[in-house]
């Protein structure tokens, strides 16, 4: 590693020693751009590198709420607002009990990059909060919601930040959010994303990340001269990123044999086509139930119950061509990778945040599979974020196949720019090196022009 690029990892390591995720997020970026650095000594790229980790602002608050049965309750709130140079900052919000520093630091911070990379002005940063919704009533959520945007809006605003949902923040999340800043700022404005169409939402986004990171796979497997026709997919998770991502497989002649939760994972042989996936959509997103009735509801499926103790995951221990992990960080580890590769995966597609830790990402690439990064194959949910953006600017609203067609431009255009990074600085078809470069890029650039900030 370039001496200045070695010092600046020994600097996140030594000022934040427990913050191991975004260790892990600074380290898989500095070892892409390494060769940047090296190759283009008279431009001062080395020199944005100790403000690139560093984020602009954190602001850290206490949420207090009060439950059903009158008891106060108090959650901690997040913002990290990592980098503006190429706009306002933008990234979702996450309610979940594992959110802590160092996992939004490592979100924020890959949100710059990926942002970068949609070619739409917009800097980066990643929110949230260690509340869980799961169990909670609306009434509950609703009174968390009010109280987190009640100190949030001061420092959020459709020309400041602009933040959209993530992991545990769906629509309802972000109505009750966005009708409480109306209400402390008296204006209707565009400052969060993943709005009701109603209240000016933009049709395709919940659809966007799951289907952006099928269009960018078609993108690479039509320049192998492949398709995705006939081929048999594993996805992890059973979200909203895991429900489009096989939605689209479905419509390109994909077979999806694979879905899971925190609980457990199914694997049905027969594939999951449009009626079965419909049944997951309502098990998931009205009854808010598990994964596991799958099995009563398509008894020739098979449930694998998981603890979280294990070793690997049975998931990725299915024969299959393609691997669309879309759960949570670091849910493929080496013994996964080794069953991948075993079990002829040709290709692995992030849609989930940095879902690949870093010893799996090394065996794939030593093995040839081509590697789709999350900044890269999960951009489509935050593109249609930003289209959402312009369509509030403009007080516009573009129809369903408008946005989608837009969409899919994106996500061709970030193939393009990750496959000329990748062969100008790095080797052909390295896709990591190549979407680290590329966002890195465009960012370094306009910090230099803007005076480092």
């Amino acid at each position: 590693m370039h001496k200045e690029t070695q010092k600046i990892l020994d600097f996140v390591i030594q000022k934040d020693p427990s913050q191991k995720e975004f260790h892990q997020a600074v380290t898989t970026f500095l070892t892409s751009i390494d060769g940047v650095v090296a190759q283009e000594p008279q431009i001062v790229y080395h020199k944005v590198l100790d403000r690139l980790v560093e984020p602009e602002r954190v602001i850290i608050f206490r949420v207090p709420w009060v439950d059903d049965n009158g008891k106060l309750q108090i959650n901690r709130g997040y913002r990290v607002q990592q980098n503006s140079a190429l706009g306002p900052y933008k990234g979702g919000l996450r309610f979940h009990p594992s959110v802590n520093l160092s996992i939004l630091r490592f979100l924020a911070f890959e949100q710059v990059f990926k942002n970068s990379l949609t070619g739409l002005p917009m800097g980066g940063g990643k929110g949230g909060a260690d509340f869980n919704p799961k169990g909670k009533s609306d009434n509950e959520v609703m009174r968390f919601c009010q109280s987190f945007m009640t100190e949030l809006s001061k420092h959020i605003g459709a020309n400041t930040d602009v933040p959209a949902g993530d992991m545990g923040v769906g629509g309802r999340e972000i109505g009750y959010m966005f009708g409480q800043y109306k209400r402390l700022q008296n204006e209707v404005t565009g400052v969060l994303t993943g709005k009701g169409i109603s209240f000016g939402g933009s049709l395709i986004r919940p659809e966007a990340t799951g289907y952006g990171l099928i269009y960018l796979t078609q993108a690479v497997l039509e320049a192998e001269n492949d398709s995705l026709k006939d081929k048999v997919c594993l996805v992890s998770g059973s979200g909203n990123v895991a429900q489009f991502t096989v939605e689209k497989l479905i419509q390109l002649g994909a077979k999806t044999i694979t879905l899971s939760d925190s609980n457990g994972v199914i694997i049905d042989r027969d594939g999951i086509d449009s009626e079965k996936l419909e049944w997951v959509k309502i098990l998931k997103n009205v009854r808010r139930g598990r994964i596991s009735e799958y099995i009563k509801k398509y008894p020739k499926a098979t449930y694998i119950p998981r603890t979280g103790e294990e070793e690997y995951n049975e998931l990725w221990n299915v024969k299959a061509d393609l691997a669309f992990p879309c759960a949570v960080q670091n849910e493929i580890n080496i013994i996964d990778a080794q069953h991948m590769v075993s079990n002829g995966i040709k290709l692995v597609g992030e849609g989930a945040n940095m879902p690949t830790n870093i010893d799996a990402l090394r065996l794939f690439q030593a093995k040839g599979v081509l590697f789709l990064p999350a900044k890269a194959a999960n951009a489509g949910g935050v593109a249609v974020s930003g289209l959402e953006m312009s369509q509030n600017s403009g007080r516009i609203s573009w129809t369903k196949d408008q946005v989608d067609k837009k969409l899919e431009t994106i996500m061709r255009n970030i193939y393009k720019q990750i496959s000329d990074a990748a062969d100008t600085y790095s080797t052909h078809n390295n896709f990591t090196d190549g979407a680290n470069i590329a966002g890195f890029l465009k960012v370094a650039d306009a910090m230099i022009a803007q005076g480092y900030v």
